[in-house]
């Protein structure tokens, strides 16, 4: 896909999350906006080895959002890859439906469950050492929130990699700089994350979390770094699309009125 491609796609990625969420009045808009880009560009830009209808693919790359309240951002995409009938995006959270608000074993696609923060990382560095264990050559690349990496597991996850030179593991954090609490920075300082994840022994790179323009080259040269993880600092906006949400952490699990209702879908071309 090109990149006028690429942002109809993103686009297509919020219509779907907005008509699930507003049909059961359930999920988190803002938190799954801000790494619509990062997603996108990961299954179809060209970055990650997923086939259609072959979820169990042995070869295929592990993708996991770490972020759990944001699980449901994969959902439309692995009905788009047929891993599921599309009709379950409609029964999303009801009961006897595949999607739950969280992520589970059950759905096809998914590598991970992911309702308690700060595991990700973890499962990710596992997935790569059994992929080196195996001969394999799959890579994992996880989502991280920045609220999450508030987790000491992360850190954890992060010497661990670094230690065992995972080549084949990308950590992607969304940094959005707000939790459903308030700005992090106020909350509880992350500071230079770049640093950070440097100082741990990662390759860093810090990318507008928006721009394909940016995205796609740091997912590239992510490719050529051998002896280490990866890490991708991705700048965002939480909310990103509907302008009365964005950078606001009230809406971090809120739902709209029928004026907001409507003012959505008309910044969503809906």
């Amino acid at each position: 896909m090109n990149i006028n491609d690429l942002e109809n796609k993103a686009l297509w990625l919020r219509q779907e999350l907005f008509e699930m969420v507003i049909k059961q009045k359930k999920g988190h808009i803002p938190s799954c906006y801000s790494c619509v880009e990062v997603m996108v560009a990961l299954y179809y830009g060209g970055i990650v080895n997923i086939k259609h209808g072959y979820p169990q693919d042995p070869d295929r790359d592990r993708v996991i959002v770490s972020k759990g309240h944001a699980a449901m951002v994969q959902y439309p995409i692995l009905a788009d890859f047929n891993f599921f009938p599309k009709s379950e995006l409609l029964k999303f959270t009801q009961s006897g439906g595949l999607l739950g608000m969280y992520a589970d074993y059950r759905i096809p696609g998914i590598e991970g469950i992911s309702g308690s923060l700060g595991h990700g990382i973890g499962m990710g560095a596992g997935f790569a050492i059994a992929a080196r264990h195996d001969g394999k050559k799959y890579q994992s690349y996880i989502i991280l929130g920045d609220g999450e990496c508030y987790e000491g597991s992360i850190w954890e996850g992060a010497m661990f990699a670094a230690h065992h030179k995972l080549d084949n593991l990308v950590a992607i954090v969304d940094r959005n700089a707000l939790c459903i609490l308030g700005e992090t920075e106020e909350l509880l300082s992350l500071g230079d994350l770049e640093n950070k994840w440097r100082s741990f022994g990662w390759e860093t790179f810090t990318v507008d979390g928006h721009s394909f323009n940016e995205l796609l080259p740091a997912f590239e040269k992510i490719k050529q770094v051998v002896g280490k993880p990866s890490v991708i600092i991705a700048n965002t906006i939480k909310g990103k699309g509907i302008s009365f949400m964005e950078g606001k952490s009230e809406w971090h699990n809120r739902m709209p009125n029928l004026e907001q209702m409507a003012q959505a879908r008309s910044e969503l071309g809906l």
